[in-house]
């Protein structure tokens, strides 16, 4: 079980770029393993917190997202659920975990330039639009 967290700020979204398998080197979203006994709200925040520095506010906007990464032969190496909440910035400057090589806040219009981990960029197009509709991000 895993937890994945969009976080907004001045209309930019927070991307890391992964500093350990899977994905290695592509952007995604900040996000990490939940311990035992976590509430997954703690765990997001906590993630958040250690990989970039910064602190955050949730929404209860949610998405629940498989995923498996397969090696060469087929066989599956990683499989996770995930669950990613949007967020919106609360304070802090961004500091990078060594767990992270940077991380920087994004317009979405720019994705583009960023190699990303498969589905990342769709996921976060679909939770920014959820957030607007809810009224829990600004438009």
């Amino acid at each position: 079980m895993a937890v994945g967290t969009i976080v907004v700020k001045d209309e930019r979204v927070l991307l890391a770029r992964r500093g350990k398998e899977p994905g290695y080197g592509l952007w995604s979203v900040p996000g990490g393993a939940v311990r035992l006994g976590e509430e997954l709200k703690v765990a997001a925040k906590r993630e958040i917190r250690e990989e970039c520095g910064i602190e955050v506010d949730l929404t209860e906007v949610i998405e629940v997202i498989e995923r498996m990464v397969r090696d060469e032969d087929g066989l599956v190496q990683y499989h996770y659920v995930i669950v990613d909440y949007l967020a919106r910035w609360a304070g802090g400057e961004l500091a990078p975990s060594p767990e992270v090589l940077e991380a920087r806040w994004i317009q979405p219009e720019d994705f583009p330039k960023y190699d990303m981990t498969r589905g990342t960029a769709e996921v976060i197009y679909r939770m920014l639009a959820a957030g607007k509709r809810a009224g829990a991000i600004p438009e």
